[in-house]
């Protein structure tokens, strides 16, 4: 039998005789209609930003709350969104003309914490732009969920490890010359793992990146590595093995993979590789980390969404990154990370990796404000980012 949840009142406010637990930026006021903020012409628009909240032994988090916007035109909005880290909101609302009341549900990244955020924010030209919120009430389920089958279990950050322990396997795959990183107790509660395949960089191996393969393999992804070539056959190879590994029922990985989410990446010839084979029907996505193709035809064969990613300090690969942006015409995200040099970039991309891989392959829609939205996670601080064809 399952266990008992009761839905309970996690936070409650009404905002008609102050903040109470929000703090406040730019124009914000209060009276019986809630808190409204101001836009600006200059200076900071209006937002209010509550103190940590715990939702630890909550899940199922659902925000009430209602709303009303006034004189926003094209382009502005009145922002829902929340935080588990306290630095990357994702949106729940973003709405230009709304009314009344609504009701979110949260992403399941949401519950277990002891430091979620939850802010409202206008974004607007004037002060006679305004967006008002009040009666918010978030609630959660109480008793232990697991996470639904297919998908990842929820974190709190993408910038360190995630809950699994990682197992290594060498000279493994078809050739026996790949390596599999990947969590060491496979398929609990039911999990299904998304597969992702690596390409190291000209002149190195599965070896040289083993931090990253194990971090990506911490978050649940079941990585496949081998030396790289030009034509990226060993990635291709590596899928149909571990397709095959799947349904062989002595293999350790048998109906333990998602075989319907996979994707590939790599630095520099990785890089190259993966936009060789990009346009296989497998793939759910490609990343390409500092390896613009050469001759930037590499874009052609996108079929999928894909990644750039590239450091500032790259003075090899960023030309060929450029062009290749211009040159794409799926859905892309380009990044420029600092002044990461050549080699830095893999090490210094691997958060928004990691990011990445849990929105595409992950089942983690929400991810999307990672990499979308105006003021994205990786669109700000070290980070230099556009995206086209959304």
């Amino acid at each position: 039998m399952g266990s008992a949840h009761a839905q309970v009142v996690v936070l409650q406010q009404n905002f008609s005789t102050g903040l109470g637990s929000f703090a406040s930026a730019g124009s914000v006021s209060t009276s019986s209609a809630g808190a409204r903020m101001s836009g600006a012409l200059l200076g900071t628009d209006g937002a209010i930003t509550s103190a940590p909240i715990s939702t630890q032994g909550f899940s199922g988090l659902t925000l009430t709350f209602t709303r009303a916007t006034s004189g926003l035109d094209s382009g502005e909005a009145g922002i829902a969104a929340f935080s588990v880290d306290g630095t990357n909101y994702t949106t729940l609302e973003s709405t230009q003309s709304a009314s009344g009341a609504t009701t979110v549900t949260l992403p399941t990244v949401a519950a277990n914490q002891s430091q979620l955020r939850l802010r409202f924010r206008v974004n607007a030209s004037s002060s006679l732009e305004t967006y008002t919120v009040a009666s918010l009430t978030l609630q959660g389920s109480t008793g232990t969920t697991p996470p639904p089958t297919g998908s990842l279990p929820p974190v709190s950050s993408v910038a360190v490890d995630g809950p699994f322990a990682t197992t290594v396997t060498q000279s493994t795959g078809s050739s026996r010359s790949g390596w599999v990183v990947r969590p060491t107790n496979l398929g609990a509660n039911g999990l299904k793992h998304p597969i992702f395949i690596w390409g190291p960089g000209a002149g190195t191996g599965p070896a040289e990146y083993e931090f990253h393969l194990r971090r990506l393999a911490s978050h649940g992804f079941v990585v496949y590595s081998e030396t790289s070539s030009n034509s990226g056959s060993e990635m291709t190879a590596a899928m149909t093995w571990l397709i095959s590994e799947n349904s062989r029922s002595t293999s350790p990985y048998y109906q333990k993979l998602d075989t319907s989410r996979i994707a590939a990446g790599g630095h520099s010839r990785g890089s190259i590789a993966s936009f060789a084979i990009a346009g296989d029907s497998r793939l759910t996505t490609t990343i390409h980390v500092s390896g613009g193709s050469f001759d930037g035809n590499g874009p052609n064969n996108l079929r999928k969404p894909a990644a750039y990613m590239c450091g500032g300090g790259d003075s090899l690969a960023l030309p060929n990154c450029d062009r290749d942006y211009t040159n794409t015409r799926v859905p892309v995200f380009y990044t420029v990370v600092g002044n990461a040099s050549h080699t830095q970039a893999a090490r210094e991309a691997l958060p928004a990796i990691t990011a990445w891989l849990r929105w595409h392959i992950g089942g983690e829609s929400f991810r999307s404000d990672n990499f979308l939205a105006t003021n994205c996670a990786f669109c700000t601080g070290t980070w230099s980012s556009k995206k086209k064809n959304w």
